[in-house]
């Protein structure tokens, strides 16, 4: 990562992980951009269908390679097809709507795409296996998504000229990946676990690739709502964030949490049930972020610049009232993590 690259949201900084209810894009950016004031973001609509979901929309951003869907999911073709166009369609939309409501904005703005692991673990090739299978396949897709990754940064940058862009790379599979327990398509059998260099390795160039898209450098994120997130991995390479579902995670990633931290990557805690019910009060939802702190002998008064807060996952499956409750609720928790230190 670039020495240009700073974490541009500051302190007392919250934010969403991607998907939003419905099927609205411009709703969706209005309860967004109204919501988070230092770290909107570019939201997801999966229930629009296939090419609205993560994996669509990311493989309408790969440059020279191009999926369709499959009843098993997503599959690569030979060239653009229906699919394809749609995946672009939709996400031209969604870019249409954050334009028009984030006119004169100035701050950090948060986009995201789907890793080049957990990527590689869900597109299937011609065989129906997944391209995780396959080295040189992977190595294509990593390639192809930082060309699309640059482009697409790009894109958000002539829209929203004042924005300091911030890119969220989605691998939920990377865990698994890791671990060698991705299933084969037969179900039967695993894929061999990816050597972690080789992981890093892809991970550090997809971040090279985002840096270079602004003269500022672009901060990347890392969010993964999986148990055993490889903190450690992500910041060797280059991670300024790392997001995990904060209740995932236990005493043994103290360590690795507390070396990132004081190494000055921000952690970006989901606190918040990202499924309809009850919320607890701001402060209580942090609360477990404060024992954290203690128990790793962090200095309290860290907490608001070192921590940012998110729901525990995406808000695809809440309701649209629940979804602008959950933001709001994180924007008063991040505050009174500031207000509140001890």
């Amino acid at each position: 990562m670039s020495d240009k690259t700073t974490t541009p949201w500051g302190a007392r900084a919250a934010t969403g992980i991607g998907s939003m209810p419905g099927g609205d894009a411009r709703e969706a950016a209005k309860t967004v951009t109204g919501s988070l004031e230092r770290l909107p973001y570019l939201p997801e609509l999966p229930a629009r269908g296939p090419g609205a979901d993560m994996i669509g929309r990311t493989a309408g951003l790969l440059v020279e390679v191009y999926a369709h869907v499959e009843p098993s999911g997503w599959r690569i073709s030979d060239r653009p097809g229906r699919d394809t166009r749609r995946a672009r369609s939709w996400l031209g939309e969604d870019l249409d709507a954050l334009e028009e409501f984030t006119q004169g904005y100035e701050g950090a703005l948060k986009v995201s795409a789907v890793g080049p692991w957990t990527l590689a673990a869900a597109l299937e090739l011609r065989n129906g296996e997944a391209a995780l299978s396959d080295p040189g396949a992977c190595r294509d897709l990593a390639a192809s998504l930082a060309e699309g990754v640059r482009a697409h940064l790009a894109d958000v940058r002539r829209r929203v000229p004042g924005a300091r862009i911030v890119l969220q790379l989605d691998e939920p599979s990377l865990t698994s990946v890791l671990r060698g327990s991705v299933k084969t398509a037969s179900g039967y059998r695993t894929h061999r676990a990816v050597d972690r260099a080789v992981v890093e390795g892809a991970l550090r160039d997809i971040v090279d690739a985002a840096d270079g898209a602004q003269e500022d450098g672009t901060p990347v994120i890392v969010h993964s709502c999986a148990p055993d997130v490889p903190f450690a991995l992500l910041r060797r390479a280059g991670a300024a964030g790392i997001a995990c579902d904060f209740s995932l995670l236990t005493e043994r990633d103290d360590e690795a949490i507390g070396e990132a931290v004081e190494g000055g990557t921000t952690l970006f805690a989901g606190v918040v049930p990202g499924l309809d019910g009850p919320l607890s009060d701001p402060a209580g939802s942090v609360m477990g972020v404060r024992t954290l702190w203690r128990r790793l002998g962090l200095n309290p008064g860290t907490l608001s610049e070192s921590v940012v807060v998110t729901p525990a996952c995406g808000l695809a499956g809440a309701s649209p009232e629940y979804a602008r409750k959950v933001l709001a609720h994180c924007v008063r928790a991040a505050g009174s993590l500031a207000d509140n230190p001890e």
